[in-house]
C-alpha cells in the first residue's frame, strides 16, 4: 500500500494553482472540469516525481471545511508537510518571493521545520531530515 493522493482545501483553485506551481515549484498533473460549478479535479506533483503522490487542490465549498481550517490555523497546525533538501535555503527563497511564514526554521531533534501560509487558507510545513 502507498499514498497515491492527498489534498488541501483551497478557496480559489486558480489562485492555488498559481501559488503551488509558480511559487512552490510543483507542476500540474491533472486539470479536469468537474460539474457545472466551475470546480476542477486539479492536482499537482513534484517535478522530481511526476508519477509520485499527487496533491489535490480541493475546493473548500463544503460547510465543514471553514471551521476545520480555522481551527487548524488558530492552533498553528499545518494542513500538509512537504520535504525539502534545505529548509533554511527554501525559507530564504520563498521569503524573497513574498511568502509569509508563521514559523521560521527551527530544529526539532533530527528534523528542521518551517511553516508558511499558502495564501489559500492553509498552513504548510516544510521539513528537512528523516
Amino acid at each position: 500500500m502507498k499514498i497515491n493522493l492527498t489534498s488541501v482545501f483551497v478557496d480559489d483553485q486558480a489562485h492555488a494553482l498559481r501559488f503551488y506551481t509558480e511559487t512552490l515549484g510543483f507542476v500540474t498533473k491533472h486539470d479536469v472540469p468537474v460539474g457545472a460549478g466551475g470546480d476542477r479535479w486539479l492536482t499537482v506533483v513534484s517535478p522530481d516525481a511526476p508519477d509520485g503522490t499527487e496533491l489535490l487542490l480541493e475546493p473548500s465549498g463544503h460547510p465543514a471545511v471553514g471551521p476545520y481550517r480555522a481551527a487548524l490555523a488558530q492552533d498553528g497546525i499545518p494542513a500538509a508537510s512537504f520535504a525539502v533538501d534545505d529548509v533554511r535555503a527554501e525559507y530564504e527563497r520563498l521569503r524573497g518571493l513574498g511568502v509569509r511564514f508563521t514559523q521560521e526554521p527551527a530544529e526539532m531533534g533530527p528534523v528542521t521545520t518551517a511553516v508558511l501560509d499558502d495564501t489559500c487558507g492553509n498552513l504548510i510545513q516544510i521539513m528537512q531530515g528523516q
